[in-house]
């Protein structure tokens, strides 16, 4: 209709970064889920967790209340 080949415009480049960025995140948001409830179930602290992961107290508190 205007000439316009939707996929090379700068703005759906930019949507479309943006889309994969949150996709990475979502991805390592659900592996640190699961990793801190496999830890949980082996019997690690939750200091232990956050410490080896990278969280904070809370975060993995949040997620141990996830499983209860």
């Amino acid at each position: 209709m205007l000439g316009i080949d939707l996929e090379k415009t700068r703005v759906y480049q930019e949507a479309k970064e943006e889309g994969r960025q949150e996709g990475r995140q979502e991805g390592r948001e659900a592996l640190q889920l699961e990793l801190v409830l496999r830890m949980l179930q082996r019997g690690m602290t939750q200091h232990e967790i956050a410490e080896l992961l990278g969280l904070t107290l809370e975060q993995v508190g949040q997620i141990a209340r996830t499983q209860a």
